[in-house]
Parts: C-alpha cells; structure tokens; sequence
C-alpha cells in the first residue's frame, strides 16, 4: 500500500516537472554541462540494495556525460539524511540523490518532523526500476521449508522470532510489518543502519529473517546460506523463477500482496529543465543498453 502511494507521488512529481517546463525561460546557459564530476548521494550504506544497482550504471552515466559519477554515501534514518543534504544543495545538476519509495514517498508519512518536503524540494530525474523482496531466513535460527511453515511456526511462538529491517520505515521494514499484520504475527522488528549490517545479522542468526531485495541476498541464497521463501511481488521473479510468490502460497492475508519498491534519481528543487532533460536522456540510453539490462536482470530487477 505505501509504495503503491509512493508511485503515485512519484508520477506526480514528474509531470509537474514536463508541466514546469514548458515555458522554460534559460537562466544560465547549460550546453557545456556537465563541466565537472557529478555527485549521487547514495540514501542507504555501501552494498546495500541501491548501491548494486547505482554500481552498475556509475561508469557507464559517466562515460556517457564526460564526467565521472561520483558515489557519496550518507545513509542514516531511512535514507532522510541523504534527502536532506540534497533537497539543499545547489540546484546545479551536480549533486543528485538516489531515492527510493521509502525514501521519497512514505517516509513523508511516517517521520512527522523532516527538514524537506519531497514534493517541492526535489524535481524528479529519472525513474530507474522496480525491486522485489524476498522473505530471507536463516535455517539454523527457523528451520522451515515453505511459507506456511514458517507462518505456523511463528504463530506457535509469539514474540520469539525477531526480523531484520534495513531502518525504520524503510521499505524492508514496511514489507515485513505488513506481512505480519496481514498473517497476524508476533514479531520483534530489529533495524539496522542499512542493508549490509541487516543482512550479517540474519546470516549471524541475530535475527531469524528480513524481507530484503533480491539482489542484495542472492549471493548468500547461492552459497546456500539462507534459504528464500517467497517473493513479495504478484510474479515470480526470473532469476530465483523458484522461488513462488507470497500470493501463491494461498494462506489467508497473502491474496494480492505486492509490495515491490522502486528506485528513482532525484535533484534539487530549481534544477535547470536542460539539465535534467540531459540527465533523463542519458539515464535512459545506458538502462536500455543490452549489456546493462543483461546485468540488472541478472541481480533480479525489474525495469519501469
């Protein structure tokens, strides 16, 4: 539901975008942009699930603008401290932030007090594609083979079983509080900086589970480390085909779960309309790139 809201956002900031544009009156000429290194700030820790996909598109962005992409991490509060720096940075196309739908869509309804406001702070660049999560448990700590077993094992043991979440109100967390109040399950919600920390302590056994994106397990899933459940998208995702959908699994809650998450490039409110119409162009040559597709299909995303 919240990443259904989120979307809607997002297309809303974007047609405001085309709507601000028509009429554009050039203010400082942007032909010759990009004349330096551009900066992503990345709203989640290295290794975390925009951080695969941002990796994969970095050089070639670069390549294509002639100027290198530079990666800058400022995770923290489920992405807000990333936003924040960028809502005010300068609006000249050198500082973008990599959003997601937590991170620029139900965030704005879960922290009450945030120092930018994600509709009229930012103008949106580029959508860049969908995620799926998949329910990730670790054996050893809920030795469980299919969705329903782990349903009836948590039912049977209220408050036992703690899940990992990349941050409160972050797309992990939400998934698995939604789950859970779908199947009425008594669970521990444990948030971590991001991605990578949440991941270790699933693979640690600090926690049984996470409802993590795809890409960011699939190695551990490979090394037969964890064990993966069901994916939260309507359809299963091709490269762990396997794997079946919550939906699928027919227990009463599951019918029509989706909570896939989108990811989305983003800058700073009175960015010029060249610029990001430059940017857009470019995002979207290198995503419809054979090789690039070829990769991110690989990792299990889904393209807009």
């Amino acid at each position: 539901m919240f990443f259904s809201i989120a979307r809607r956002i997002f297309t809303l900031l974007a047609i405001s975008t085309v709507l601000g544009s028509i009429g554009f009156t050039a203010q400082a000429q942007t032909t010759d942009w990009p004349r330096q290194p551009i900066t992503l700030v990345m709203t989640f820790p290295a290794g975390s699930g925009v951080d695969v996909v941002a990796r994969q598109i970095q050089e070639p962005l670069g390549k294509l603008l002639g100027q290198p992409i530079v990666i800058d991490y400022k995770p923290g509060a489920a992405g807000n401290i990333a936003s924040d720096f960028v809502a005010h940075a300068k609006p000249d196309g050198y500082t973008l932030v990599f959003g997601t739908a937590a991170t620029h869509g139900s965030n704005a309804a879960l922290y009450k007090k945030l120092n930018f406001d994600v509709e009229t702070d930012f103008v949106p660049v580029a959508p860049i594609l969908d995620v799926s999560n998949v329910l990730t448990i670790n054996p050893d700590v809920i030795n469980v083979k299919t969705l329903k077993e782990f349903v009836d094992t948590v039912k049977a043991n209220p408050g036992k079983f703690n899940f990992a979440s990349t941050g409160n109100g972050a797309g992990t967390h939400m998934a698995f509080a939604e789950f859970n109040a779908r199947l009425g399950l008594d669970m521990l919600h444990v948030p971590y900086k991001g991605g990578p920390e949440a991941i270790t302590a699933v693979l640690k056994g600090e926690t049984c589970c996470i409802m993590n994106q795809v890409q960011t397990v699939l190695s551990h899933y490979k090394a037969d480390k964890v064990r993966l459940l069901g994916v939260t998208t309507l359809k299963r995702v091709p490269a762990i085909s396997e794997v079946p959908t919550i939906s699928e699994s027919g227990l009463n809650g599951t019918r029509n779960f989706d909570s896939s998450i989108w990811f989305a490039v983003f800058a700073p409110k009175g960015t010029d309309a060249q610029i990001v119409s430059k940017l857009n162009s470019a995002i979207r040559t290198v995503l419809n790139t054979p090789e690039i597709r070829s990769k991110l299909e690989a990792l299990a995303t889904v393209f807009v």
